[in-house]
């Protein structure tokens, strides 16, 4: 498959990431990406960006290099209502949010109460998609997340840092396959993210596209590869 999109990655300004958004866009643009999004961690990340960056964003061009910037975060999951850490006008700014669970700002709780987490976050507009729903740190109950993610036109990603022999998620690669197994079964699209944290992970998905193979996810169930495809989950592209 020839992948166009990532929207899940990471700069200097999220404070545990070593690359500039300028070295990020010229490895996207090296790799043939017709579509980088930039994706912070929100303010309640430890050394994550104060809301200031979050309403600036505005000042970077809508393409750099001939690559299309998208402006996004990861916002994190917060509380049992799944209320994100940015306010509603700061998304509204943004072209797209991911929302995630991530431990220094959200203990993790029973299956269900995860999972509620994250169906929960779905109902904001700005949500088009749950990252890394792979951490079994955090215990889901795939048929209920994949159900809802059918239902609310929300996308789940699978991440290739969580593949990484150098992650610290436990559990992703078996976990991973149980919601391939699942989208696939039930016609769900899925969002490849990078998760990248330097510029030369940018746009590899080299340990996700072996979990596709091993899992025979079909191509068009994989939004990375259209912008049509992507067009449906952020209406601003």
């Amino acid at each position: 498959m020839k992948y166009i999109i990532d929207l899940h990655t990471h700069s200097v300004f999220g404070g545990h990431a070593y690359s500039t958004v300028q070295e990020n866009v010229a490895v996207a643009k090296e790799r043939g990406l017709a579509v980088y999004g930039i994706s912070e961690h929100g303010p309640a990340m430890p050394g994550g960006p104060h809301m200031y960056y979050f309403a600036n964003l505005k000042v970077l061009p809508k393409e750099i290099e001939g690559v299309r910037v998208l402006k996004g975060c990861e916002a994190n999951i917060i509380n049992r209502e799944g209320h994100l850490d940015l306010q509603d006008d700061l998304l509204a700014g943004l072209d797209y949010a991911i929302a995630s669970l991530h431990l220094p700002c959200i203990s993790s709780g029973t299956a269900r109460e995860n999972t509620d987490c994250l169906i929960k976050a779905m109902d904001n507009p700005k949500v088009c998609m749950i990252g890394h729903p792979d951490d079994a740190r955090y215990p889901l109950e795939y048929e209920r997340l994949v159900s809802a993610a059918k239902e609310k036109g929300i996308l789940l990603e699978v991440n290739n840092s969580s593949l990484s022999p150098l992650s610290f998620r436990a559990g992703a690669l078996e976990n991973v396959m149980t919601y391939l197994a699942l989208c696939k079964q039930y016609q769900v699209p899925v969002i490849l993210g990078t998760d990248s944290h330097y510029s030369s992970y940018v746009g590899d998905f080299g340990y996700v596209e072996n979990a596709l193979k091993m899992a025979d996810f079909p191509e068009e169930l994989v939004v990375n590869t259209s912008l049509e495809k992507l067009c449906k989950y952020i209406p601003s592209l």
